[in-house]
């Protein structure tokens, strides 16, 4: 879930806004309501939201025409499409205005939870990206990417080579590191680009809604199966489908899914005539795979369909020339995102930052650096601005120490950094987040 997302309920049924403001307010977003393809675009034009959720017939303005104009307003916004008259022909025409997914009616609760999380996230990744690239100077490789470190890097030099095939990739790393926006590279850099990125957590669904969510469904396939719904396997085709947690698939389910990736065709749950689907997949899992196939409860002809290439991301704590960048990456974007000057991060904080050994990853190091910047009130975040895990005891008591850790460590850092940057100093004092006056000193 995307905490305090705004979203914008566009029906003329009153009972179906009302419905969805309670399930989407339950759920922590900020929601509001139009009662007409008109309204939402007066709204669309006066306020900026994250997530419109619109049905498609509504009198002359219909759902059609709020799509038409999101695009012209505000691409960045995110929408669904909602309709008791669901056939594929309507999601293509919807998706291909820009809808990111679609809702039949009348729907179920836990399915217009999932949908709208999986959207929001998507275009959090998206923005993260997007954000990134802007960023050049503070990536000295793989264009999209903050890595210093040897294993980073070659862990990314991998990937360039393997981006521009259709081979399917595994990616394999503990949680936070950064699986999921690395799949989202993979897709952005790829031919493949042009059409849809979709993505599922493997682990985050019961095994029952996973399936009709892969595969999608009939009418009457099932009980609550009102109508037609394509799977995220169909709405992938000439795209990348990314499996998040695919060690965590059930087994009966990986049997269909190595099905599709045989043959290419996807059977939707109640329906005899296959459809036919052209797509990459991307998978990723902080499991033991090899572990899981031992113990039989991962298939592993399946593995060997979905990693034609391999790629193990390194923990935070294995890649320690990487935190002083991402720090100072994260120091800036928040810095900016809750207009404070920060200049930079104070050398025992970097220090600690550079010693604690992450369990979360980059995740936990962007939760930390966020509260920092939020609790700072001077031009630098300071070793009381990090949480007090972070700072360890002895490093406390013991000041030689801190003095060894804070040489050792500006040291490398900087040297690593500056020919990083070709001696850019400018550049150099951007990506460690200090200014130049720090750097000379």
């Amino acid at each position: 879930m995307q905490p305090e997302a705004r979203i914008l309920i566009v029906d003329d049924e009153r009972d179906i806004c009302e419905a969805l403001e309670l399930i989407l307010a339950a759920e922590g977003y900020a929601v509001s309501s139009a009662h007409s393809g008109e309204d939402a675009i007066k709204r669309l034009k006066e306020n900026s939201f994250d997530l419109v959720v619109t049905d498609l017939k509504m009198g002359k303005c219909d759902g059609m025409a709020v799509l038409d104009a999101i695009r012209d307003i505000n691409a960045d916004t995110a929408a669904i499409m909602m309709t008791a008259f669901s056939s594929i022909e309507t999601a293509v025409e919807a998706m291909k205005k820009g809808a990111a997914d679609y809702i039949v009616k009348p729907f179920l609760n836990d399915e217009v939870v999932l949908t709208v999380g999986r959207i929001l996230e998507h275009r959090t990744v998206l923005n993260e990206n997007i954000a990134l690239k802007q960023e050049r100077s503070q990536r000295p490789v793989f264009n999209d990417f903050i890595a210093n470190s040897e294993s980073m890097r070659e862990a990314l030099e991998t990937l360039e080579k393997v981006i521009p095939t259709k081979s399917n990739i595994l990616i394999l790393g503990e949680s936070g590191t950064g699986k999921g926006l690395i799949a989202e590279l993979v897709h952005r850099n790829s031919p493949r680009r042009e059409g849809p990125f979709i993505s599922i957590n493997c682990s985050a669904i019961p095994e029952g809604l996973l399936e009709s969510e892969l595969f999608g469904y009939r009418k009457g396939a099932f009980t609550g199966a009102v109508s037609d719904k394509a799977g995220l396997i169909t709405l992938a085709d000439k795209g990348t489908l990314f499996l998040d947690e695919i060690g965590d698939m059930p087994l009966p389910l990986q049997a269909k899914l190595l099905k599709v990736l045989e043959t290419g065709e996807v059977y939707p749950l109640g329906d005899t005539k296959p459809r036919i689907v052209d797509m990459r997949t991307v998978s990723a899992t902080n499991a033991d795979i090899e572990n899981k196939m031992k113990a039989g409860k991962f298939r592993e002809d399946l593995y060997w369909r979905l990693c034609v290439i391999e790629i193990k991301i390194p923990p935070l704590r294995d890649r320690r020339d990487d935190i002083g960048m991402l720090a100072g990456h994260f120091t800036k974007k928040f810095s900016d995102e809750y207009k404070k000057n920060i200049k930079g991060i104070d050398r025992e904080a970097m220090c600690h930052l550079t010693t604690y050994a992450w369990p979360g990853n980059v995740r936990e190091l962007k939760n930390a650096v966020e509260r920092a910047v939020v609790l700072t009130g001077g031009e630098y975040i300071m070793p009381d601005d990090l949480p007090d895990k972070v700072k360890p005891q002895e490093s406390r008591g013991e000041p030689s120490l801190l003095k060894a850790c804070l040489g050792e460590y500006e040291k490398n850092m900087l040297v690593k950094t500056y020919n990083a940057h070709n001696m850019n100093k400018d550049a150099t004092a951007a990506a460690l987040g200090i200014d130049l006056a720090t750097l000379y000193r």
